[in-house]
């Protein structure tokens, strides 16, 4: 019997596809509820992001790991298509998190190249400053996971932002909180932030 346990415990140590972050205590949240509720308690604002950015063609296939320093990994993509682009933020806090951002949602939020491309692959591009509904995950939510709208899991953790489309709900995902604040200008602070304590 416990080799078994062994055997099983090895098989979902290998294989990060058996993991999950309710596995590792982290409650899987609807996060369009979330929204509802932020949204009715005035926690909602706006945001853009703003600071330039650097991007390269994906390769066919590839899967691209975001990495968040003193996290560990945020997500995966799924296979890279053609057309697809690395998009790298430019925020040291973070370690110049990496993630894949699919072709025609590459076009709509990001212009450029602003220069030529770099030996190592790499352009700069400018986001188009789309104005993107945010809140901020409390401390009495707690850290929770939801599918992001690649249909991989994704952590949030008190501090993050939670940041939507306001014309595409289902294009909802997290932002680190030194990503948020590297990355992002506020267009319009939340009501609840605007009332006195």
């Amino acid at each position: 019997m416990n080799r078994l346990i062994i055997q099983f415990a090895a098989v979902l140590l290998s294989n990060p596809a058996f993991w999950t972050w309710s596995t590792l205590g982290a409650e899987i949240m609807d996060v369009p509820s979330l929204f509802a509720t932020a949204q009715h308690e005035g926690r909602v604002g706006v945001a853009r992001k703003s600071k330039l950015i650097d991007a390269r063609p994906a390769i066919p296939g590839e899967i691209v790991i975001s990495i968040i320093a003193g996290e560990g990994e945020e997500t995966r993509s799924k296979p890279a298509e053609v057309g697809d682009m690395v998009v790298q933020n430019r925020c040291e806090a973070t370690g110049h998190e990496e993630y894949l951002v699919k072709a025609g949602s590459f076009a709509e939020r990001y212009e450029g190249p602003l220069e030529a491309e770099r030996a190592d692959g790499w352009r700069p591009y400018r986001p188009r400053g789309v104005d993107m509904l945010y809140f901020i995950v409390r401390e009495a939510d707690g850290n929770f996971t939801f599918n992001a709208p690649w249909g991989e899991p994704m952590i949030a953790r008190p501090g993050d932002a939670i940041v939507r489309d306001p014309n595409d709900p289902n294009d909802t995902y997290r932002v680190a909180r030194d990503a948020f604040s590297c990355t992002y200008e506020i267009r319009r602070e939340p009501e609840a932030a605007k009332k006195p304590l």
